[in-house]
């Protein structure tokens, strides 16, 4: 077991030496990634990037989005047709997803991969594993799940089915060892993609305002007509302001078109310069998800809204035990980033949330200054170099 760092006291870091981890092996090493949704396909992207620098001759097969598939994955399957979200959402693609689930089990057969890696998702991704382990196969659970938040009781199954468990949330590593499970911590991913003096030296538009309503269709039927309208209560108060939407991969470009109902013009941008961007705006108007932690390492106030649906929206109610939705409010244990659940997110709350941070007031100020303490909390940088290395060493094993 390597040497670890105790960062800011949540846990361990793991700190690595450069070196080839493929060096002497006989055959090429085959490592199967699976990323169920947008955001684990980013995170996913990012571990070949750095598995290939650590094991250059490795090949890599999949359950790959755009992302990975850039990067070289092969797709056996496609992220997009996972891509749902929520109780009911679920249940109504259950067909679809057990259909997956034996197109995943035949390759997995075929293909015999060294390791498989599995990226969030917990309600797919717990069937893989179990799938994985029958045939053999080591598991690496990339992006532990969320059972602080709900469903604590699944920590039994990790313990069973996952050889190595990595968490990129500092907070994670106290809530399993209440559970008697050590899981390698190793920062997150985005401070390396996000945090570079090109992106952070984007100079600041004052009158631009971000939007980001997600990337599922359900997101974006249920969200951009709200922040439509909102961008409609802000012009009218400003009226130089100018409203940015990037388009993600895979997002469909009518549908945002159809869904922006207010006659206050937006301007769609191709996701290629997605951060420099976010990076660009006074303020941003967000769905709850990992776009929101990407806002706050960009140092964007931004105002967070989701809406569920009725059935969702009531077992969460019951079920969920955390304060906040939002990870950066999460992480810095304080709602820095105003949440806007339900009928809270409605038109008028979020554009009197981001009209306080238009001009230089003490509100954008505390904002920013808390903003500032993130990267600290997040490991600094370097977290998929350390997360390839389990990954490899967990390829080695017996």
């Amino acid at each position: 077991m390597p040497k670890v760092w105790t960062g800011q006291g949540f846990g361990l870091l793991v700190i690595l030496t450069p070196k080839n981890y493929c060096d002497g092996m006989t055959n090429t090493p085959t490592i199967w990634i699976n990323a169920g949704e947008t955001s684990g396909d980013l995170h996913g992207q990012l571990l070949v990037q750095a598995l290939r620098d650590q094991c250059p001759d490795a090949k890599f097969l999949g359950m790959a989005g755009p992302a990975m598939r850039e990067e070289g994955v092969e797709a056996r399957l496609r992220t997009e047709a996972l891509s749902v979200m929520g109780f009911t959402e679920v249940l109504a693609q259950l067909p679809k997803i057990m259909g997956l689930l034996r197109t995943l089990e035949s390759q997995l057969t075929t293909s015999r991969p060294d390791v498989v890696v599995v990226i969030d998702a917990p309600d797919f991704h717990f069937r893989v594993a179990r799938i994985a382990q029958r045939l053999g196969i080591p598991v690496v659970y990339y992006i532990s799940p969320k059972l602080w938040a709900w469903r604590e009781g699944r920590v039994a199954f990790l313990r069973r089915h996952i050889d190595r468990l990595v968490s990129i949330l500092p907070f994670e590593v106290e809530f399993y060892a209440r559970h008697g499970m050590s899981i390698d911590y190793v920062g997150h991913p985005l401070l390396d993609s996000i945090r570079t003096p090109r992106i952070m030296n984007v100079r600041r538009h004052d009158n631009r305002i971000g939007i980001l309503p997600g990337s599922r269709k359900r997101e974006i039927t249920s969200l951009l007509p709200i922040f439509s309208r909102a961008a409609a209560l802000l012009a009218a108060r400003y009226p130089d302001l100018e409203f940015v939407l990037p388009v993600a991969p895979g997002m469909d470009r009518e549908l945002i078109t159809s869904c922006w109902i207010s006659k206050t013009p937006v301007t769609l941008i191709e996701s290629s310069t997605r951060y420099e961007l976010m990076r660009s705006c006074r303020a941003i108007m967000a769905a709850s998800g990992t776009a929101t932690l990407e806002t706050a390492l960009l140092e964007v106030p931004t105002a967070v809204a989701y809406r569920f649906s009725p059935l969702t929206y009531l077992l969460g109610r019951m079920l969920v035990k955390v304060p906040f939705i939002s990870l950066p409010n999460l992480i810095l244990g304080e709602p820095v980033f105003p949440e806007f659940l339900q009928n809270d997110a409605n038109p008028s709350a979020l554009a009197a949330a981001v009209a306080q941070w238009i001009e230089d007031t003490p509100s954008r100020a505390r904002v920013l200054d808390r903003l500032g303490t993130l990267p600290s909390l997040l490991g600094n940088g370097g977290a998929a170099e350390r997360a390839a290395k389990i990954v490899l060493d967990t390829m080695h094993r017996p």
